[in-house]
């Protein structure tokens, strides 16, 4: 079985093929396709822009096509940056362009309104016409400052209780046994490991 991988952002791409690399599969990237597209994320929540990915990348390669889309939810910016989180500091935005502008938001709130979930959700296209979805979650809370140098996006903002650090203080695999994504590909991991015995 082959399986594209409709992201062209590398962090992703390692994290995902840190749980998926053991199985029976081919995983294809934006590295072995010429004019491999950028597929625009209109959709107005998670789900439907993890299906358009899917879906595009699969008519586009001709192979089975997996897409997530992540966004971390704050309580009390009543659940943004959500579904605009890779783009929460406007177009062209850096990973840090995002972090310093959740901080500044919430310069003012004392820990217990910083409470924030992280969520994904991943959608595999088997072909374009069959789809399923899977989703994954955590609880955390968002620092006062970016600490830690791993991960991306808004990991170094993200504290983590039960391990006591953020998600950018975590090793790789940590971070995916407890992480929104991590979580969500075990189950995507069962989805394809179903397939591949149909």
């Amino acid at each position: 079985m082959q399986l594209v991988l409709a992201t062209n952002n590398r962090d992703k791409i390692r994290e995902i093929k840190n749980l998926l690399d053991d199985l029976p599969l081919t995983i294809l990237t934006f590295e072995d396709f010429i004019d491999f597209p950028e597929v625009e994320e209109t959709g107005e929540t998670l789900e439907e822009n993890a299906i358009l990915k899917a879906i595009s990348i699969a008519e586009f390669s001709g192979y089975s096509a997996l897409a997530d889309d992540s966004g971390l939810e704050v309580e009390y910016l009543a659940g943004a940056p959500g579904v605009y989180s890779s783009r929460f500091a406007g177009p062209g935005c850096t990973y840090d362009d995002n972090c310093q502008k959740l901080l500044r938001k919430l310069a003012d709130f004392p820990n217990e309104r910083r409470s924030a979930r992280f969520r994904t959700v991943i959608a595999i296209a088997w072909d374009s016409s069959k789809v399923e979805t899977v989703e994954g979650t955590v609880d955390g809370i968002i620092t006062s400052e970016r600490i830690g140098d791993a991960g991306f996006g808004y990991d170094p903002v993200f504290y983590y209780p039960p391990a006591g650090k953020t998600f950018a203080e975590m090793a790789l695999e940590e971070k995916n046994r407890v992480s929104h994504r991590g979580k969500a590909l075990l189950k995507a991991r069962s989805l394809i490991i179903e397939h591949i015995n149909m």
